[in-house]
């Protein structure tokens, strides 16, 4: 008999053998076919439903904290992961374990396999893993979960979940090939997360991505919450900052948030917005206490993530030009430094010249390397595009991570000015790094 490491192994493999998440076939029927067989466990528990372009794992993990800050039990399911598949499914604030995963897995196989073949489409590495997710938080008897989107909304996996609220965060250009070239048309997709009789929860966006947003909530009778401002302006502190929220008859002082970056002050007043109105469902208001433990609880690995000191390193996860571009703010807003070192890996299809447009007036030198992705786009061809923005002479070329961090580390620590090091371009990017800075 074999070990749960050992099977999850096999199950991992497996699953990346399907379908990946960068293949789609816009479609619910496959996953409704499949949580049907199972029982459909995505009712089992009250959600709030998560969508957007950039801040999405960040602002479930706050919400998920938050929620667990007033007692309540609660599943979180989010994508890609960094490190490890089974951080996409958390229970109660830790990742689902080896031995429960292999029981989720070892209970769907049997459907899964069915509709393989029923199916003209085989079911996919995501429409697998959402049914998995489904069925762990109904199998823990949870109070309350948080589902993130993987890729749009209406036809997203994910979506055969009726969110109780439904949470918009910033809506920008990315995976336009699938979702749309322009905001308003990509916010239609994401739309359609906000179900008859739910309360949606809008982070601020382009006009004519709110236009939409409004307009859907509009036709299925959902209500709108107004979000929560900043009564003062974020206080950075050393490892974070310190925020006021406030909503007439509201305030909630003195909340420490342990994240850089002003966009993730924004995602955390998204987040206790989308918290008030859960529970508001239920008849009880989130308190200033709770929402100071939740919020002091929150991390977010590989979100401008400061995994050394000398020089300081930090790893991000972006991937677009909208979020390097909140990036690059962040960075300034949490670090005084004279001169940054950048690594960057991307992954191919990405709008890459925009990208490195963002990280232009920060960076002074790029060192150009490739993640380990089939997806990756190689160190040469970026090279190409990064030089053709920012010139050849800002860009170093090492196609092994590796050696790309150890560079810049290198480069850094000789350049006789306070420097940084930040890390990006890619959720694998991230991953591997902080594998790599953190072993």
């Amino acid at each position: 008999m074999s070990r749960p490491t050992d099977r999850l192994a096999e199950i991992e493999k497996a699953l990346v053998g399907r379908w990946p998440e960068s293949r789609l076939d816009p479609s619910l029927d496959r996953i409704a076919a499949l949580t049907a067989r199972l029982g459909n466990p995505q009712h089992a528990v009250p959600a709030v439903h998560i969508t957007g372009t950039n801040g999405k794992t960040s602002t479930a993990r706050m919400v998920d904290e938050l929620l667990r800050a007033t007692g309540r039990r609660t599943g979180r399911y989010t994508s890609p992961h960094l490190e490890s598949v089974r951080e996409r499914v958390v229970l109660d604030g830790a990742p689902i374990s080896e031995a429960e995963f292999v029981a989720v897995y070892e209970a769907v196989l049997p459907e899964v396999e069915a509709l393989d073949h029923e199916l003209p489409i085989p079911l996919s590495f995501f429409e697998v893993m959402t049914a998995m997710a489904f069925v762990a938080f109904a199998r823990a008897g949870l109070d309350a979960v948080v589902v993130e989107v993987g890729m749009g909304g209406s036809w997203d996996a994910t979506n055969v979940v009726d969110g109780r609220v439904a949470v918009v965060t910033p809506i920008s250009l990315d995976h336009t090939e699938y979702l749309g070239p322009d905001v308003a048309t990509i916010a239609r997709e994401k739309a359609g997360i906000v179900k008859p009789g739910a309360t949606a929860v809008l982070a601020r966006q382009p006009a004519a991505a709110e236009r939409v947003l409004v307009g859907r909530a509009r036709e299925v009778g959902a209500q709108v919450q107004e979000v929560l401002h900043h009564r003062t302006v974020p206080t950075a502190r050393p490892g974070g900052q310190v925020l006021r929220l406030a909503a007439p008859g509201r305030d909630l002082p003195d909340l420490f948030l342990p994240l850089l970056g002003r966009y993730q002050a924004e995602n955390a007043r998204v987040a206790v917005t989308a918290v008030d109105a859960f529970l508001r469902a239920e008849g009880v208001e989130l308190t200033a206490e709770q929402a100071r433990r939740g919020l002091a609880a929150v991390r977010a690995p590989g979100r401008l993530e400061r995994l050394r000191d000398t020089p300081p390193v930090l790893v991000d996860a972006s991937h677009n030009p909208a979020g390097m571009a909140a990036t690059v703010r962040g960075l300034g807003e949490a670090l005084a430094v004279e001169r940054v070192v950048v690594v960057l890996a991307v992954l191919r299809g990405k709008d890459v010249e925009g990208i490195v447009r963002a990280i232009d007036p920060v960076a002074a030198t790029v060192v150009v390397s490739q993640n380990e992705s089939p997806r990756a786009l190689p160190a040469t061809e970026l090279a190409e595009t990064a030089g053709a923005v920012l010139g050849a002479g800002r860009i170093v070329v090492e196609p092994r991570l590796d050696d790309a961090i150890d560079t810049a580390v290198r480069l850094a620590g000789d350049s006789g000015h306070r420097a940084a090091v930040l890390v990006t371009g890619s959720v694998v990017t991230a991953g591997a790094a902080r594998t790599f800075l953190t072993r």
